[in-house]
């Protein structure tokens, strides 16, 4: 941890979320930072003023107007004083009011009149955070260079299941060191496929896998965070990136190709995470198939083209490979390692329902060649954040 002597401006809004900003601020301390804490109103309904002063060690802030501190302009020395700011939870009402460039509290103040970086932690209804002027809000934010960590996704407190829940400490604290660590990966181009491919049998019918995209996105940001250039070439996926991550979306395995021959010059690493169908029908029908019989359909296939052996064979990028197994995974792992022409492959087990497709948690088998023989670190079962920040902190090692 880089974050001894740190300064750390800790923003909490109303949402039950808040109770995790507890943990966030204890963890803070923990690692040597120095937190001050400011609370909206809102935040004040879920969370005591009390219990933040006693893990932070410091009075918590909440009046704009503080005739304690207005002598001395409080709110501008506070501002003045932050190393980084952090709004976990952030509401959508809060990064409405941001993204406006409203001051009409203590918090948005601070966020207009510090310098330091801020970064907000999205926490509200899937709903809400689905809503278009919430998306509207983000996009708008990040554009402003304000970093978007999350949002989660599963059950929420008001029975949703969905998008909308606040990364977890302990994913937040390992984002606020990567912020001042010595950007290991700076001067790096990395580019990463991610999310599933879909094939088309007619204009309403395809071939697909249940891939979300999540590990992708996440391994993405996590070398965006450590300083490399980052090209994400993703599948059809319903997720968001940082703005300062290139995206480009595709539907098709031939279209994945294509994107990624397009950006291979001058790449240092490729992480070929996304779930490429491995067949396409033969022949894509121009009109919808009917029902001809009650005898069944039969569509012949044909093999999409192999990005990662392709991206191996040129020989100008370190290749990392994924390999989503149901059984035997050591075995199919090392198999496709060689297949691929490749030095390293993640290998998750998709046959259990707590990881993997579609979970917002993982456990990843990294096998590796060294000295000619087959080692293997084990990454998780964590939060598929922390596995791409386990993993991109581990692979220039073994390069």
């Amino acid at each position: 941890m880089k974050l001894q002597g740190k300064k750390v401006l800790l923003g909490i809004t109303g949402g039950i979320a808040a109770y995790k900003s507890a943990e966030l601020c204890r963890n803070l301390k923990k690692a040597g930072a120095e937190v001050r804490v400011v609370m909206t109103k809102g935040a004040q309904a879920f969370i005591t003023p009390l219990t933040l002063q006693a893990l932070s060690g410091n009075p918590v802030h909440h009046d704009l107007l503080d005739p304690n501190a207005e002598a001395a302009m409080g709110h501008i020395e506070l501002a003045r004083w932050s190393d980084f700011v952090v709004v976990a939870p952030a509401s959508a009402d809060f990064m409405a009011r941001l993204n406006a460039g409203m001051a009409d509290d203590l918090l948005t103040t601070l966020c207009l009149a510090t310098a330091s970086p801020i970064a907000v932690a999205p926490a509200m209804n899937q709903q809400m955070w689905a809503n278009p002027a919430t998306q509207h809000n983000v996009q708008q934010l990040m554009l402003k260079g304000i970093e978007i960590w999350g949002p989660d996704e599963g059950d929420q407190a008001c029975g949703d299941v969905g998008p909308g829940r606040m990364l977890e400490p302990s994913d937040l604290l390992n984002r606020i060191d990567d912020h001042f660590n010595d950007k290991p990966l700076k001067g790096q181009h990395w580019l990463i496929t991610a999310g599933p491919t879909v094939e088309p049998i007619d204009p309403v019918r395809y071939l697909a896998n249940r891939s979300s995209g999540k590990m992708g996105f996440a391994i993405a940001e996590a070398a965006a965070r450590a300083g490399a250039e980052v090209t994400l070439v993703t599948g059809p996926v319903n997720l968001t990136v940082s703005g300062s991550i290139k995206r480009i979306d595709v539907q098709t395995a031939q279209q994945m190709f294509e994107a990624v021959q397009s950006q291979f010059k001058g790449v240092d690493t490729f992480v070929a995470c996304a779930a490429v169908s491995d067949y396409r029908p033969k022949v894509a029908a121009q009109q919808k198939l009917k029902k001809q019989s009650d005898d069944g359909l039969t569509i012949e296939l044909t093999q999409n083209p192999d990005i990662l052996r392709w991206a191996a064979e040129q020989n100008t990028a370190f290749c990392v490979g994924f390999a989503a197994e149901t059984n035997n995974i050591e075995e199919y792992a090392e198999a496709k390692m060689t297949k691929k022409g490749i030095n390293v492959i993640c290998a998750n087990d998709v046959s259990r329902k707590d990881i993997g497709f579609s979970s917002d948690n993982n456990e990843v088998s990294v096998y590796y060649k060294k000295d000619g023989a087959l080692q293997v670190q084990q990454l998780g079962p964590a939060l598929k954040s922390v596995i791409a920040h386990q993993l991109v902190n581990f692979l220039p090692g073994i390069k």
